[in-house]
């Protein structure tokens, strides 16, 4: 089959990675193959320390007393460190490595986890930030490693990575609640089994830390003469997709579940509902990866993913319990096409890798603060409504600005062009 001209561009990208980047060992090979299991592992626990909190949300909200607005906070505090510490990720690595740093991370987020199990607020809050700067800089790295070590077969894997990341936030969502009242482990103990998961993906992963893993290669595009990407209509598109996107999944991650139970469904089948989605979320992902290469840009799945955003919210808005399945499974495939989309542009809309790598720290720094708003914001207008309605509306409204930015981000052009 033909390339069309953003497969052109990645793969022009591909080839001005240094060698010194590359792997010499065949993805087939056993090393490889524990290597890439491991990475799926790592991707997997990149969501459940933020997704396991909101089924349990009315739960912690009832036995600690926090309002509206400071629940809100607790789920914002994660993505608010996905945006300020991504491009910490870029030194750590340099430092010790790229392997050894994410080996790091996954025992930070254990740490993170297991932290939330304490008594008080403090414990609760300050967990969540570990989890957040762990997850952070593993949203960084795992790309980097899959491009440096599977370089022959990067949309292969970052396709299963895209997968494991759903899997990981489905599991969290439909297990953590009826788990935690199988084992009458309380809130605290069903958000805090999930060190668990991240204690194993540490331990696939020790097999790597004993591995000689040279520190990234400097870019050899020359990158002096470009303009720089805050000064970019196209940048700010790219940004402003994988932003409201985020903003819209993070916001309805946090309430979702809280919202339908206020509705009269139980704290169970409305943690299962985010599964649902996140399941779903699955079958979009990989319905962007079987058709785009028969597309000649993106604008498509922006659509779509937009139009099926906007459905689900206004269903939720007229009859959120009647019709929640409908909703969750309009949503969910929605949101497989809409991040799909975002993390494809962000290197289809790069001349050369050297520059994909600029505008993934601006996609993601900028993006990851913008989306940070979402749930503190719905927690706010909650308290100050008493419903849901304004909320809902408010995120069905900003549908607006991300069909457009994903429809301009989506089109044929590249940075500098």
């Amino acid at each position: 089959m033909p390339q069309t001209a953003d497969q052109s561009s990645a793969t022009a990208s591909a080839t001005q990675i240094p060698d010194s980047t590359r792997s010499t060992e065949s993805p087939a090979t056993p090393v490889a193959g524990l290597l890439a299991a491991g990475i799926l592992l790592i991707a997997m626990n990149l969501r459940p320390g933020v997704v396991s909190v909101s089924p349990e949300l009315n739960a912690i909200r009832d036995s600690t007393g926090l309002s509206g607005s400071m629940a809100g906070l607790l789920t914002t505090l994660p993505i608010l460190c996905f945006g300020i510490l991504a491009p910490f990720a870029a030194k750590l690595s340099r430092r010790i490595g790229m392997t050894r740093a994410l080996g790091a991370m996954m025992l930070l987020l254990t740490a993170g986890i297991a932290l939330r199990l304490a008594p008080g607020l403090p414990a609760l809050f300050a967990g969540t930030v570990l989890i957040g700067a762990a997850i952070s800089l593993s949203n960084v790295l795992v790309p980097s490693i899959i491009k440096r070590h599977f370089h022959r077969h990067t949309g292969l894997m970052m396709g299963l990575y895209s997968v494991a990341l759903f899997c990981g936030a489905a599991l969290a969502a439909g297990v953590t609640v009826p788990l935690g009242d199988a084992l009458g482990l309380g809130w605290r103990g069903a958000i805090g089994v999930w060190a668990v998961l991240s204690a194993l993906a540490l331990l696939l992963w020790v097999p790597q830390l004993r591995r000689p893993d040279v520190p990234p290669a400097t870019a050899t595009t020359a990158t002096t003469a470009r303009t720089p990407l805050r000064r970019s209509p196209l940048a700010w598109q790219v940004t402003l997709t994988m932003g409201l996107q985020s903003l819209q999944y993070y916001a309805c991650a946090a309430w979702i579940p809280a919202m339908l139970t206020s509705e009269g469904m139980s704290s169970t089948e409305a943690g299962w509902m985010l599964s649902v989605m996140s399941l779903v979320g699955i079958a979009g992902s990989l319905a962007f990866t079987a058709l785009v290469g028969r597309l000649r840009n993106q604008i498509p799945f922006a659509v779509i993913g937009t139009l099926l955003f906007l459905g689900s919210l206004i269903g939720l808005i007229v009859a959120p319990v009647g019709g929640a399945y409908a909703w969750m499974l309009m949503q969910g495939f929605g949101s497989g096409l809409l991040i799909s989309t975002a993390l494809a542009v962000i290197v289809l809309r790069s001349p050369d890798a050297a520059r994909a790598a600029e505008m993934s720290g601006m996609a993601q720094g900028v993006g990851y603060l913008l989306a940070a708003a979402g749930p503190f914001l719905l927690g706010a207008l909650h308290d100050a409504t008493g419903g849901w309605t304004v909320p809902l509306t408010l995120l069905a409204v900003l549908c607006v600005p991300m069909g457009i930015a994903g429809v301009g981000a989506g089109r044929v052009r590249h940075l500098d062009a």
